[in-house]
């Protein structure tokens, strides 16, 4: 059996650390299915209802990024079980559907090919507000456990919509914070800064404490978009949008402005074993405000 007990340095977990450009780049297509445990060490290999086994199995065929969720403080007894289907995809291409199910066969007629392509499916009715993951997954990593569930809990008491999940990728970064239908990344959160970034994540807004950027976007894309907004003060959700990035030099419109610039990748030391993801951060180079003549 994997050892998954945190041996994360002492400068983890309370924020004192850079974080960012981290977040999860693989999918941003989400399938959220509850299941109240117990949770194994992986999704794709635990023993799980049949039904919701082969929606994990087709979830990653088509490019969506299947999590498993429960609710804090008590394991709500399923059926129904709730599930979301969600797209975080850039600009304003993003939804979020919701439904409770009687019967986990019901999966089987949730289209996650259109999921995966961007499309919403019709399975749920569009969730109007956000919805927020907190990692408490032990069994991959024990340090998500120990600080993701008390967030989870105090999450929970001030808002609807927060379930515990598993595991979102960067166990240093506990406790994770995911904000959804766009998918924004937070990490290193106590519980003032969790309150914070789900307050102005409400609120529309972007906070730069703690954020790990926009899951779906290479990381070089999530520091480029961290950077303008920290040069500028843009937060707005959807007010900043990376246009291009070729190579290292990205293209990034905040508002009416279009800045160019440069992120330069820069190791740091691994805190322990399993921090291989996690070794990297990004600096800023040549902040560069473009006029319409220089885009012609």
């Amino acid at each position: 059996m994997r050892d998954n007990r945190c041996t994360h340095c002492a400068g983890c977990h309370i924020g004192r650390r850079p974080c960012l450009a981290s977040a999860t780049v693989g999918s941003r297509a989400w399938l959220l299915i509850e299941h109240p445990g117990p949770w194994g060490e992986d999704v794709d290999t635990m023993t799980l209802p049949p039904p919701i086994a082969e929606a994990v199995a087709r979830a990653r065929r088509h490019g969506v990024r299947p999590q498993l969720i429960r609710a804090p403080r008590r394991r709500r007894v399923t059926p129904p079980l709730r599930v979301y289907a969600g797209f975080s995809g850039p600009g304003g291409d993003v939804w979020l559907e919701g439904r409770e199910l009687e019967d986990p066969e019901e999966l089987a007629d949730l289209d996650l090919a259109a999921v995966g392509a961007g499309h919403a499916p019709g399975f749920g009715v569009p969730v109007a507000g956000p919805v927020f993951l907190v990692c408490t997954h032990g069994r991959h990593n024990a340090c998500c456990a120990r600080v993701g569930a008390p967030l989870a809990r105090f999450l929970h008491e001030r808002f609807g919509e927060v379930w515990e999940t598993t595991h979102v990728g960067g166990d240093r970064y506990a406790a994770n914070l995911v904000c959804l239908p766009h998918g924004l990344f937070y990490g290193d959160l106590d519980e003032r800064r969790a309150l914070v970034a789900a307050e102005e994540y409400r609120r529309g807004r972007v906070v730069l404490e703690g954020f790990r950027g926009r899951g779906g976007q290479p990381e070089s894309s999530q520091a480029a978009e961290h950077f303008v907004r920290a040069r500028t003060g843009v937060l707005g959700v959807g007010d900043v949008t990376v246009e291009s990035m070729a190579g290292d030099v990205a293209v990034v419109r905040a508002r009416t402005a279009r800045y160019r610039l440069r992120v330069e990748q820069r190791p740091m030391s691994a805190c322990g074993p399993g921090c291989g993801e996690d070794v990297r951060t990004y600096v800023e180079r040549d902040l560069t405000l473009l006029n319409a003549t220089a885009l012609v």
